[in-house]
């Protein structure tokens, strides 16, 4: 595999885990599987391009569309805690929305930001892109490190363990149920504002795809690093990703076409959790 491969891979890796730990949040935080991050995905990059277009700075853009996107997940919890929808059929209701949303921003299926200003200096895989990424997910990561050992921290786990329990505690499982979904939102919304940024242009259908990525990554790090403290469990997004991305590159320089990797990373998906089957 080339150099330009691999930095290609390394820079996608760290986007992409951003959206790993999105799908972490609700999946192993708060046991409760969301499809959110495939609409709140496009969202953000959707939001943050019409507003670099529209002359905002684009770090001002970006925080407006991570909370725009982080909106998005209290509207999936909302539907599923009022409405009593099943948590999966909330996500994909809300995700399907959030596609005439982005139109609406957008105007069009998709534009380029090829003159306008952006967070990087230069798009591509380039040292300085990827140590901007890697300070933001090093950032990230401390953080949520930082509040999961605080007492709202322990609560917010509380919830996930065990609802019944964080009920009887008086712990509003509703507020953190929100809180965790905003988290979720913010991050995959984070994800797409940078990518626009990176590749320079704004599709509509950028997010298709994205959750499976984000799972397959999440499930790659978890076998390889293990969940058995909270150290490994927010370290593993991170290495899931940036191999899943490595594997996706030599899949790619073996001479995989492009409109054969879903297939390719549905199989792994499934192999990884056939192997997790028979431990």
């Amino acid at each position: 595999m080339s150099v330009d491969l691999f930095t290609s891979g390394l820079l996608q890796g760290l986007v992409l885990a951003l959206v790993a730990y999105a799908v972490m949040i609700p999946f192993r935080l708060l046991n409760f599987a969301d499809l959110t991050s495939e609409g709140a995905y496009p969202l953000g990059g959707a939001i943050c391009s019409s507003l670099i277009i529209a002359g905002i700075y684009p770090i001002f853009a970006m925080l407006i569309a991570c909370f725009l996107a982080g909106i998005m997940g209290i509207c999936t919890a909302l539907v599923h805690i009022k409405l009593k929808v099943n948590t999966l059929l909330a996500g994909i209701i809300i995700s399907t929305m959030a596609y005439s949303v982005n139109l609406r921003f957008l105007g069009k299926p998709n534009v380029a930001l090829f003159n306008s200003a952006s967070l990087f200096y230069s798009s591509g895989a380039t040292i300085e892109n990827i140590i901007i990424l890697a300070s933001i997910i090093a950032t990230i990561i401390l953080l949520l490190f930082l509040f999961l050992k605080t007492e709202l921290g322990l609560k917010f786990r509380a919830v996930g363990l065990n609802q019944d329990f964080a009920k009887k505690s008086e712990i509003s499982v509703e507020k953190y149920t929100m809180f965790g979904l905003f988290a979720a939102g913010f991050l995959s919304g984070l994800a797409g504002s940078l990518m626009v940024q990176l590749q320079q242009y704004m599709d509509v259908g950028m997010g298709i795809g994205i959750l499976i990525h984000a799972l397959a990554a999440l499930m790659i790090g978890e076998a390889l690093v293990g969940t058995s403290n909270m150290l490994r469990q927010i370290i593993a997004p991170l290495v899931g990703a940036l191999i899943y991305q490595q594997i996706q590159g030599i899949a790619l320089s073996a001479g995989l076409a492009p409109s054969d990797l879903k297939f390719f990373t549905g199989t792994i998906v499934l192999i990884v959790i056939g192997m997790n089957m028979k431990r």
